[in-house]
C-alpha cells in the first residue's frame, strides 16, 4: 500500500469534526485584527480594578489595600476593557486604542497602586503597543513587482 494519493493534510478533509473546523474559524478571525494586543488590555485592567479593592486576613490581622483612588482605578480599568473589545471587533481603530492603552497604563501607576503592581501597567503598556505596530495583512496583488516592460 503506497501514500501516493493520501493528502498531505488528513485531518483537513470535509470529514473533520466541529472543534477542529471551529478552531480553524477562530484562528483565521484572530488573524484579521490585533488580537494578542486585545487579550493583553482585556488583561491589564484586572489587577488594575482588584488591588484597589483588594481585601486581606490573615488571622485576626487584617490587610486592606483599599485607597482613595478607588474610583479612578475603577474607570480606567473599565476603560481598557472597552478598548480591548474594541480591539478585538474594530481593528481599525487600532492606532487610537493603543495610544490610549498606553496612556492609561501610565496613567494607572500614581492612581491605581502603582499601576496594579506594574502588572496592569506592563500589559496595558504591551497591549497597546502591539496595537500600534499591527497591520492588516495586504492580500492582494498590489506588491507585485514591475512587469519588467517597458512603458508600465
Amino acid at each position: 500500500m503506497t501514500s501516493v494519493g493520501a493528502p498531505a493534510h488528513p485531518h483537513s478533509g470535509n470529514s473533520s469534526s466541529g472543534f477542529a473546523r471551529a478552531r480553524r474559524t477562530f484562528r483565521a478571525w484572530r488573524r484579521t485584527r490585533p488580537f494578542w494586543a486585545g487579550l493583553l488590555v482585556l488583561l491589564a485592567a484586572a489587577p488594575i480594578i482588584y488591588f484597589p479593592y483588594f481585601n486581606l486576613s490573615l488571622g485576626a490581622l487584617s490587610v486592606a489595600m483599599s485607597t482613595t483612588a478607588g474610583a479612578g482605578s475603577l474607570v480606567i480599568g473599565l476603560t481598557l476593557i472597552v478598548l480591548g473589545g474594541l480591539l478585538w471587533f474594530q481593528p481599525i481603530i487600532r492606532f487610537f486604542a493603543g495610544c490610549v492603552a498606553v496612556f492609561l497604563g501610565v496613567l494607572s501607576l500614581p492612581i491605581s497602586n502603582f499601576g496594579g503592581f506594574f502588572i496592569g501597567t506592563l500589559f496595558a503598556s504591551t497591549g497597546g503597543l502591539l496595537a500600534l505596530a499591527w497591520g492588516p495583512v495586504n492580500t492582494t496583488e498590489d506588491t507585485k513587482g514591475p512587469s519588467g516592460r517597458a512603458g508600465e
